[in-house]
């Protein structure tokens, strides 16, 4: 076979050999960023998550538990030099998982940061790219990685809190040698990654929804704000049963709505003056203190809450209320102006009742600078006490059913763990199969959170601040009661002996007891072991003041 014409010029073969040598580049990349693993054939990203404070880095991904693989979907408007995904323990930049993408190389790269933060390429390559090309919206970088990797370097994927690290390379950058993660722009993000495998409930044919959303507000240019508004109910409302909830949140805010709850204001209250504005506002109207009852909450991250069968929230008819008060968290740590804001909560209701009125309790530990964290903490644990003096005056004889929970802390928190104590012993509260009964002389819900504040130089208090924390376990369960809130902190009395203390120890004898705020009391102490040990003594041996709320706020009778 003649592969030349002998007509054919030096510069026809020219063209030939470099349109050739330009094809089989063409097909060296295509299956490069195309290997085995074909996007068609997978799944659907059911579940995603905003990673940095504007929602340029947006973080989608799914589950294969037959092949115990999570396929990653990382999507940035903007590929400047370069971006880092991670997983470590707690979100440090110190011995991270890594996955690694930067200019002048054609695809992510598994890497390992050492206890200084320098990035080193990980000899066993466990991330696998699935697909990465420019689409609309921005880049996109799909791949996918086992739960277990059988590399004792390699962070393991489990059911829990997921600390997600991610980073902006905003230099060139020549080799991933010259990587630190501590010379870069980095944030955490947590996600719960794993979620059960199973599909979601059907909704009855006669469901309805309703949306109660904030009314398009300006969203303040300040770090936290807790925004509420009053949404009133159709008149003559008949009684309804919530089955799910979920959060609508409006397009480009993901990353700055924190969390939303919706409460249900105290049915004896006839009319709450409308209201759309700061909720810590000292000029709102005072009826505002009386919307306790939770329907729903949410926190980003979270998925649609379904009711079980025989079991829906109560909304509407004889002795419900028509107001309904909603509080949307904004998180806006750039301080973003003029965003606009409609986002909030979409109930699905049916008037088919079920079986049990459904309830929420709020667990954990009062929002109050009382209860603080000492800085420089490793791990520092704080308690929130359900005492069985609240529960045997509460709730009815044959107890009740809980059957699912959602746990909520700030950025120090590591973790929640809510058990039960009956008989002095202590039992797990889990999502299902738990009871707690009078029968046992009072039970006893204990909720204990677990902080960390290595990267803090001054104390943590409690509160609503997105640097203030939480410790709090909303338990759904049925028959409701009214008990809204069973929560704690230590007494107040005992904080002022253990500053007096700690101030004499340390040579200060100057009281400032009654003249400044508790905040500014923590704040002043000599932090020390010795401080924070003390501290760590007194909330685990002084009383407790103790709040045992209905959802009208009044407090339960004594038995």
């Amino acid at each position: 076979m003649r592969i030349f014409n002998k007509n054919l010029r030096l510069q026809d073969i020219t063209v030939m050999y470099f349109t050739a040598l330009a094809a089989l580049m063409v097909i060296l990349v295509a299956s490069y960023h195309a290997p085995a693993s074909q996007p068609s054939s997978v799944p659907p990203m059911p579940f995603r998550v905003p990673l940095d404070p504007r929602g340029e880095l947006q973080l989608a991904w799914n589950i294969s538990y037959a092949n115990q693989e999570v396929y990653m979907e990382l999507t940035w408007a903007e590929l400047r030099h370069g971006v880092v995904l991670g997983m470590s323990d707690r979100g440090e930049l110190t011995n991270a998982d890594l996955v690694v993408l930067f200019h002048g190389v054609p695809s992510p790269s598994g890497c390992l940061s050492d206890s200084d933060g320098h990035v080193s390429l990980d000899s066993q390559q466990d991330y696998e790219l699935i697909e990465a090309k420019q689409k609309a919206g921005g880049f996109h970088l799909l791949f996918k990685r086992p739960f277990s990797t059988c590399d004792p370097r390699d962070y393991l994927i489990e059911e829990g809190t997921i600390h997600i690290i991610y980073g902006f390379l905003n230099q060139p950058l020549a080799s991933l040698e010259q990587l630190n993660l501590s010379k870069i722009h980095t944030g955490v993000q947590r996600v719960l990654m794993l979620r059960p495998d199973t599909p979601s409930p059907s909704l009855p044919p006669d469901v309805q929804t309703l949306d109660v959303v904030s009314p398009n507000v300006v969203i303040p240019n300040q770090e936290t704000t807790y925004w509420c508004f009053i949404h009133k109910l159709p008149e003559n409302m008949p009684k309804n049963h919530i089955v799910m909830y979920e959060s609508v949140i409006t397009p480009g805010n993901e990353a700055i709505v924190h969390h939303i709850e919706v409460f249900e204001c105290a049915p004896d209250i006839r009319d709450v003056p409308q209201y759309s504005g700061s909720c810590e506002d000292k000029m709102k109207p005072g009826k505002l203190n009386y919307c306790r009852h939770v329907l729903a909450a949410w926190a980003m991250g979270a998925e649609a809450f379904y009711y079980p069968p025989d079991a829906g929230l109560a909304m509407g008819g004889p002795g419900s209320s028509r107001f309904l008060r909603l509080e949307v968290h904004y998180h806006n740590p750039l301080l973003i102006s003029g965003r606009r804001d409609s986002s909030g909560i979409r109930l699905h209701y049916t008037p088919s009742l079920r079986r049990y009125d459904a309830g929420i309790m709020e667990l954990g530990l009062v929002y109050t600078p009382i209860m603080a964290i000492p800085p420089k903490q490793q791990t520092f644990y704080l308690s929130g006490y359900c005492t069985a003096k609240c529960t045997q005056t509460a709730l009815p004889p044959g107890g009740i059913y809980i059957f699912a929970s959602q746990l909520h802390t700030h950025l120090a928190g590591r973790g929640v763990r809510t058990v039960l104590v009956r008989s002095d012993r202590e039992v797990e509260v889990v999502q299902e199969d738990q009871h707690f009964s009078t029968h046992y002389q009072g039970d006893v819900l204990i909720t204990k959170c677990t902080f960390n504040t290595e990267d803090r130089s001054k104390p943590t208090v409690g509160g609503f601040g997105i640097m203030e924390e939480m410790c709090v376990n909303y338990i759904h369960y049925y028959p409701r009661t009214q008990l809204e809130l069973c929560k704690s902190h230590v007494d107040p009395g005992y904080l002022q002996k253990y500053f007096n203390f700690i101030n004499r120890f340390h040579g200060n004898d100057q009281c400032v007891c009654g003249e400044v705020d508790v905040t500014e009391q923590y704040s002043q102490l000599q932090w020390d072991p010795f401080t924070g040990e003390v501290l760590d003594s007194l909330y685990n041996t002084a009383p407790i003041s103790m709040h045992c709320n209905q959802s009208t706020a009044r407090l339960f009778p004594r038995p």
